[in-house]
Formats: C-alpha cells, sequence, structure tokens
C-alpha cells in the first residue's frame, strides 16, 4: 500500500508543471473584465505584456500588472530563467466567491447586487531560440 502511495506521488511531482506561474485570488474585480484584457496580452513576451497592460484603461490592469510581475519574479528567483526570454504562456480568469448584497426597490422589495470576485492565474513560459 505505500510503496504505491509513494510512486503515486513520486509520479505527481515528475509530471508538475515546471512553469513559472503567479495566482491572485479572490480579487474585486469581474472574471468578464479581467478576461477581456487577459485576451489582448495571451501570447505576447513578458515585456510588451507589461507595455500593454500599463497603456490600457481598464480596472483589470493594475491587479494584472502586479501579477505578471510576480510570475516574472517567480521566474527569476526560483527557476533561474532571463526575464527577456520570458511570454504569457497562459492566463486564465475563474470565478470566485459572489458577495451577494441587497438594493432597496419600491413597496417594500429588495432587488440582488452580486459583487463578483476572480481568481486569475498566468502562465509564463521561455521563448525557444531558433
Amino acid at each position: 500500500m505505500a510503496k504505491r502511495l509513494r510512486e503515486k506521488s513520486a509520479a505527481r511531482k515528475e509530471n508538475a508543471d515546471k512553469r513559472p506561474s503567479a495566482t491572485a485570488k479572490y480579487v474585486r474585480i469581474s472574471p468578464d473584465k479581467v478576461r477581456i484584457v487577459l485576451d489582448v496580452i495571451r501570447g505576447k513576451n513578458y515585456e510588451e505584456a507589461l507595455a500593454i497592460l500599463k497603456f490600457t484603461r481598464k480596472a483589470a490592469c493594475e491587479p494584472l500588472i502586479k501579477l505578471l510581475n510576480s510570475a516574472a519574479a517567480n521566474a527569476e528567483n526560483n527557476l533561474n530563467m532571463d526575464k527577456t526570454t520570458l511570454y504569457v504562456a497562459e492566463c486564465y480568469a475563474n470565478a470566485g466567491p459572489i458577495l451577494k448584497r441587497i438594493r432597496a426597490r419600491a413597496k417594500g422589495s429588495a432587488a440582488r447586487i452580486n459583487k463578483r470576485t476572480s481568481h486569475i492565474t498566468i502562465i509564463l513560459d521561455e521563448a525557444k531560440a531558433e
């Protein structure tokens, strides 16, 4: 029994994704708004993605800049990669928990307000030298 568990854990470690990544959880912005900006930077190299985020006027850009810098720092410090060779391999925004609030309406009724949160992940990778 224990041997099989050791083999499974060794296989899991061997197949683990070795690309640098960063995740921001419970970001108070709708995942739909984040996905608009993520579609723009997907596939771009690190410097170009950072420049796009700095000059795009969207609310999602501020947490994405922090997240992109964090992923690049993880690549540089943990995996000894060079920032200039990195590109955005994958990026996605999943829905987090929804904060449910109410707004008063006519005749004593109430309307629901959904304050959405996001879990954002950016995965970088090294560009192959040609």
